[in-house]
């Protein structure tokens, strides 16, 4: 280290000395754009803290133009301040930190450097005549700047110390551990260990796997068995909404599933190899709302013995397809294949084909689609299907309707808005428009032969004036239909006059409970969009788990009332519910900086917003849960065995404005290609955006996690683990990538477990399948896909191998990587 020879320089020589002008302009910038953001905030009633920041900031600026070391303290102190005031708003939250303290952090960091604290005036050291200070001195040569620089460097090192210790204590994380041992499962009727029968492997909807061959242990040496490329990609011609989210059956010696285009494809389930194709002919355009199919469902004449309802139902046989592949397609048809052959069912409907457009009112390409897989009863097909959201107040209608697994022919209906559900149209007449719809996968208890039914609200979504009582009737809840007649048992509604668009979004699940007490009770778990998890005895409806009924806002605090509207003055509330559990505040506003926070804190108080429900309005209103929901297409997954439920949650809040319109104006276009954006609503009063709550650098602007893995049990219905799942590795452009560290990101598609311990699950915005332990949450193994893995996994077991596979294809409006590979992985020989 080179000293300077104080006694060499002229004691003049520190007036030629300039003060470092552009860390000044830096300084005042900030400073200002603190100052200045942070009246504002205090206009909308937020924060007081970045105008004190700014202040601060400011005067930093000044005392760096004099030259005074006290710039150095003064900035120590707002470190220390800063720190104080993170750590009382967010407590050890690492993500939630990193805003508040990383611009200043640097900032601090860089006044330490010694190439800034050479500029400061010397003051007249001890045992020295003639003090001095040239350009080229550093801080080591002045024992009186010692103190200063050290105390700056003690508080950023402290301030890393802190970051490292939130790192590991994450506030948001639950770490318990369920110790209920793992019981031998119990064998199901007509359905082998090895198999996946159904969408959700049984009609019950479990997502659950009595495989054991991969389990908590071994699950780390998983490799890539094989991949197989579909060749199906995403077009210019196709919707915005262009999804992979897929879920294979394996029935005997065969994988089926379908790609975007429901190409319906089977493979050999031990090597990949294609066995047939089917090209259903899709007719689509980017006015479909929705391109996607989530799965196939498979019908034997021979199980329908097995099947105690059927016993007294009706029973045909086909002697062209005694087992058949029933493929919903999105252009509004209902196709049978031939399991074995790949070709079509010519005595099923007319030439292997339904026609779903039959007797709907104002029908139109891609108005009624259907998304999932129906239900199949043994001898009844039970399909629902999506209506465009949002469009007008004259679309087709959500009925729910019974074929005949071997003929096609219609059976019964139950059209949601009708005041006979089961009414048949007569000829000349139709359903009734704008019924609420089931888009979401069915269940089905074959042992009481009632079909569950998740049903959405009648479009448009966001504004209800036009609503009638028949209209609400069914809207937003899970109905109990009888699987042979179509005849209402029960419903129960998960929402009251919905203007959020809080469908019922997944496959109900159907269990037996065993409570704490031994008591047995046969019950259905409904998951929400609102994260309330509704546990009803399935044989009447009624809540097992507490259900209140809770006050929810009326009125808007920012522009106008809603014209012409009403709402529900109570909600119902599950005591098992996975939402965040308080309303969101400014202080959890988030951004990469902490200038997207300032923004996204003053973007959070002017919107509306009192808490769930808050209305519609045409100032904005933030939605959270947002459209996404808590829980999505991909459900739950039960292990009935063991009484645990695993599943992955979201918190990701959306804003959605009304825009004035005359109602009355003629209608443009059919179709939306998007459930994001403007969407007209031709017939109300209104338009609406709906948009996810974004800072102008296009990350969320509620701070992480938004997505989470989370374990149940069902016992007590107490979350005893939940977990952040994912990075932010593919959300990023690759020169700015960042090390691959846990913050919990969105996630489309849902999870399975199985009896070894063990829960999978995509999903997530980076592209990677992973594992957790079922017991306490523990991530056991991640793979990288080479695409979205907007799905749900299955697993499978082969000449006496298990396997786990996924669907990595992408999802248009998620933002993933697009792609056509189904993947599989096993363990080494």
């Amino acid at each position: 280290m080179t000293i300077s020879n104080h006694q060499n320089t002229p004691s003049s020589a520190i007036n030629t000395v300039k003060p470092p002008y552009i860390t000044m302009a830096i300084f005042a910038i900030i400073g200002f754009v603190l100052l200045f953001g942070g009246i504002y905030l205090i206009s909308l009633g937020g924060s007081w803290y970045y105008l004190v920041a700014g202040l601060w900031i400011l005067a930093t600026a000044v005392l760096l133009k004099n030259r005074a070391a006290l710039a150095l303290w003064l900035f120590a102190a707002l470190l220390v301040v800063t720190a104080v005031w993170s750590l009382w708003e967010v407590g050890s939250d690492f993500w939630a930190l990193a805003p508040r303290l990383d611009i200043l952090t640097f900032m601090g960091i860089w006044l330490w450097l010694p190439h800034i604290t050479r500029y400061a005036k010397s003051h007249q050291p001890i045992n020295q005549k003639t003090p001095s200070l040239t350009p080229q001195s550093t801080f080591f040569d002045h024992t009186w700047l010692t103190p200063v620089r050290h105390g700056l460097g003690l508080v950023i090192l402290s301030i890393f110390a802190l970051m490292g210790y939130a790192a590991f204590h994450d506030p948001q994380e639950i770490n318990g551990t369920i110790t209920r041992a793992q019981p031998t499962p119990k064998p199901l009727a007509g359905i082998a260990p090895g198999d996946w029968t159904d969408y959700g492997r049984t009609p019950e909807g479990t997502r659950y796997s009595p495989l054991t061959q991969i389990n908590d242990s071994n699950v780390k040496n998983l490799k890539e068995a094989w991949t197989f490329r579909t060749g199906d990609f995403k077009t210019a011609n196709d919707s915005g909404e262009t999804t992979n989210q897929v879920t294979p059956l394996k029935v005997n010696n065969t994988l089926y599933f379908c790609t975007a285009h429901q190409f319906l494809i089977a493979l050999d389930p031990a090597t990949g190899k294609q066995k047939w194709r089917f090209d259903p002919k899709l007719k689509s355009d980017k006015t479909f709302q929705h391109l996607t199919c989530r799965g196939v469902s498979y019908h034997d004449d021979a199980n329908v013995s097995k099947n105690a309802a059927s016993l007294q139902a009706r029973q045909t046989k086909s002697a062209l397809c005694p087992r058949k592949i029933i493929l919903p397609v999105n252009d509004g048809r209902l196709v049978a294949v031939n399991a074995d052959t790949g070709q079509r069912c010519s005595d099923f409907g007319t030439n292997g084909e339904v026609n779903l457009q039959q007797d709907m009112p104002y029908p139109y390409p891609g108005g009624y689609n259907p998304t999932s897989p129906p239900v199949v009863t043994g001898t009844t097909i039970v399909i629902g299907g999506s209506v465009t959201d949002n469009l007008s107040t004259k679309e087709p209608s959500g009925v729910i309707r019974g074929y005949d697994v071997n003929t096609g022919k219609l059976m019964w209906v139950f059209d949601t808005g009708a005041e006979d559900p089961n009414a048949i149209p007569a000829p000349g007449q139709k359903f009734v428009h704008n019924s609420p719809n089931a888009w979401a996968p069915l269940a089905y208890d074959s042992q009481a032969d009632v079909v569950y039914v998740p049903v959405g609200v009648g479009t448009p979504d966001i504004w209800g004036g036009n609503r009638d009582r028949l209209q609400e009737r069914f809207a937003n809840s899970v109905v109990a239909l009888n699987g042979t007649t179509g005849k209402v048992l029960w419903s129960f509604q998960t929402t009251h006059h919905d203007l959020w668009d809080m469908d019922v979004p997944s496959q109900p699940t159907i269990a037996e409970l065993t409570d704490q007490t031994g008591k047995t009770t046969p019950v259905v778990y409904v998951t929400t969009k609102t994260g309330n998890v509704f546990v009803l005895d399935r044989r009447t409806g009624k809540p097992v788990v507490p259900v209140t009924e809770r006050a929810v806002p009326q009125t808007v605090k920012r522009g106008n009332q809603t014209k012409g509207e009403k709402y529900s003055a109570t909600q119902p509330f599950s005591e098992l519910n996975l939402a965040p559990p308080n309303p969101l505040q400014d202080k959890d506003m988030w951004g990469a900086t902490m200038f997207d926070q300032l923004y996204c804190r003053a973007y959070f108080k002017s919107l509306n917003y009192e808490g769930i429900y808050t209305p519609p309005s045409e100032n904005g209103t933030l939605v959270f849960p947002g459209n996404l929901g808590v829980f999505e297409w991909g459900g739950i997954s039960v292990n009935p065995d063991r009484q645990v439920a695993v599943m992955n949650p979201l918190a990701l809040p959306f804003v959605s404005t009304l825009i004035p319109q005359d109602p009355n104006r003629p209608q443009k276009e059919k179709g939306a290609g998007t459930e994001q954006g403007v969407q007209p609503m031709y017939g109300a009063p209104y338009g609406v955006e709906i948009k996810p709550f974004l800072s102008p650098v296009g990350l969320p602007c509620k701070q992480p996690g938004w997505g989470y893995v989370a374990g149940v049990d069902l016992t007590t219905h107490q979350i005893v683990w939940k977990k952040r799942i994912g990075t932010i590795r593919d959300s990023l452009p690759k020169l700015m990538q960042l090390p691959p560290l846990k913050i919990g990101v969105p996630g489309l598609g849902g999870s399975i477990s199985t009896a070894g311990n063990v829960m999978f699950v995509a999903a997530t915005q980076d592209n990677y399948i992973r594992a957790f332990n079922v017991s306490n949450g523990d991530k056991l193994w991640e793979a990288r896909l080479p695409a979205g893995g907007q799905a749900t996994p299955m697993t499978y077991e082969i000449n006496g191998k298990q396997y786990v596979v996924i669907m990595a294809g992408g999802h248009g409006s998620f933002g993933t990587k697009m792609g056509d590979y189904m993947v599989a992985y096993a363990l080494p020989n």
